[in-house]
């Protein structure tokens, strides 16, 4: 059945350029994106940034920057990083764009009869833009970022979260907001058990000038969830005079939030529960994915180990760097990105696995004058084809994404595996026919694997379609195109 799917990355806080581990958010949803609108799904596909909050003013002001200024200009790095990675996103959504704005407020309205203020004492890590407890420290640090936190004071509106811990229990336990993978859930399911603490949803204006302002309340700007969360309906038009969009991709779709682990508690708990106090549906899916380190070490500016995605880009192609964090990542792990293991993947599965099987069915092809064939694939052929594609959307289905990438090279192993057993370059010597007809298998296997590996490579898969002269039904459209070096080795 053919459904309504709404796709979305988190939005990423905008103090500074972007970083691989951003960059592999965006592929992941990218391949459910592409997979799933493969598949004749209706998808909106939404990514964005997150623009308000401490860290942002407090980056300005060193930086010598108006917020506004530093919000703008790295907003359009997150916005290239967007189109080099080739993501097929349908919108881009700012949380200073006064769209998002007024649905965030309008969402505060709906749900005011859960919020009251309190005078407040706690421990704050502006990189977190939380509140913390004494329990979540190591050695006195904050554990994601390695700093002491703040002691405020302050007079806050608190959202009513502890009224909710029951029910998004419940809906966890039963798959109605399910957590993906399932080893991520025990996290916020304790933290439901012994029951949710209310949350801080604003900041005093004379602590944090830079934010939205709290309906009736111009002394205060609301706290970073019910702006920054919002912004998943606010970019579909809620709380506008148009939310077509809205009723479509949200009320009546499957909603999956592609995030990092260190903001499930935030996806599965603050926002279900926000949705649920104004009457509103709550997402389906949630997908978790691990950090990245680099070489071993945590990624840090001031070790100069920061992997930049721009960089890998142009030194090894789009398609090279999204598949490596597709296929060799395994989701919701930690994962380390290794310059020489990249090279390695690089090497083994696209050259000399994918781009050399192409590269040698095509100048066979052309040696032997074939021109038109078939898109059907036969016998041992289409029996491997469909056992990968099968795993495939199995995989997908289950957010085992590692798996989904790795089934397009089981059929792409069996092709190559069957050329060097048949060795059609000897046989076309004798019997030039037989030699054809194990190529118009290939030539037609590989028609396939141009559309398997699609929602994975779109940019290689388009290439080959040239490659082979192909319709965008992946159907040949007579004589083939000229040949290209997909991947160039190392």
């Amino acid at each position: 059945m053919k459904q309504d799917i709404y796709i979305t990355t988190s939005i990423a806080y905008v103090n500074g350029a972007p970083h691989i581990g951003f960059a592999m958010e965006l592929v992941e949803a990218d391949f459910l994106a592409r997979y799933y609108a493969q598949q004749g799904h209706d998808v909106y596909f939404l990514t964005g940034t997150d623009e308000h909050g401490t860290k942002v003013y407090r980056t300005a002001l060193e930086q010598g920057f108006t917020p506004q200024e530093l919000c703008d200009a790295n907003a359009e790095k997150f916005k290239a990083l967007v189109k080099a990675l080739n993501i097929s996103n349908n919108d881009f959504i700012r949380t200073t764009e006064s769209r998002h704005k007024n649905g965030a407020m309008d969402l505060w309205k709906k749900i005011s009869n859960k919020l009251e203020k309190r005078s407040f004492s706690g421990l704050y890590c502006a990189g977190c833009e939380a509140f913390i407890t004494e329990k979540e420290l190591v050695d006195g640090k904050c554990p994601n970022h390695l700093k002491e936190p703040e002691l405020l004071e302050e007079e806050n509106w608190f959202f009513r979260l502890s009224d909710y811990s029951k029910e998004i229990l419940e809906m966890i336990k039963s798959d109605n907001l399910k957590i993906s993978p399932s080893f991520r859930a025990p996290e916020i399911l304790k933290m439901a058990e012994e029951g949710f603490k209310d949350v801080s949803f604003s900041r005093p204006k004379e602590t944090l000038p830079w934010g939205v302002e709290v309906p009736n309340d111009l002394n205060q700007v609301m706290y970073v969830w019910c702006d920054a969360l919002s912004n998943y309906i606010t970019a579909l038009g809620y709380g506008s005079s148009d939310d077509e969009k809205f009723q479509k991709y949200w009320n009546n779709a499957k909603v999956i939030h592609v995030i990092g682990k260190d903001i499930l508690r935030f996806h599965a708990g603050y926002w279900p529960s926000m949705l649920l106090a104004a009457g509103i549906k709550t997402p389906s899916d949630i997908l978790v994915h691990g950090f990245l380190t680099s070489e071993g070490q945590k990624m840090s500016k001031s070790l100069g180990n920061v992997v930049d995605p721009f960089e890998i880009i142009e030194s090894d192609g789009v398609d090279a760097l999204r598949f490596f964090l597709l296929k060799e990542v395994v989701v919701g792990r930690d994962a380390d990105f290794a310059n020489d293991r990249f090279k390695e993947i690089k090497n083994a599965y696209l050259a000399d696995g994918l781009g050399n099987l192409v590269q040698r069915v095509h100048k066979l092809s052309e040696r032997l004058e074939i021109g038109d064939f078939e898109s059907n694939i036969q016998d041992e052929y289409l029996d491997s084809y469909n056992s990968a594609k099968e795993k495939m959307h199995n995989a997908v289905l289950n957010y085992q994404l590692h798996d989904a990438a790795g089934a397009c090279f089981d059929f792409i192993g069996f092709l190559n595996q069957d050329i060097n057993q048949k060795e059609p370059w000897k046989i076309m010597k004798q019997d030039s026919e037989q030699a054809k007809k194990i190529l118009f298998q290939h030539l037609a296997s590989l028609a396939k694997v141009a559309e398997m590996i699609y929602p994975l490579m779109p940019q290689t898969s388009n290439k080959i379609k040239k490659i082979l002269n192909l319709d965008e039904n992946f159907n040949s459209k007579g004589a083939l195109g000229s040949s290209e070096i997909l991947f160039p080795k190392d």
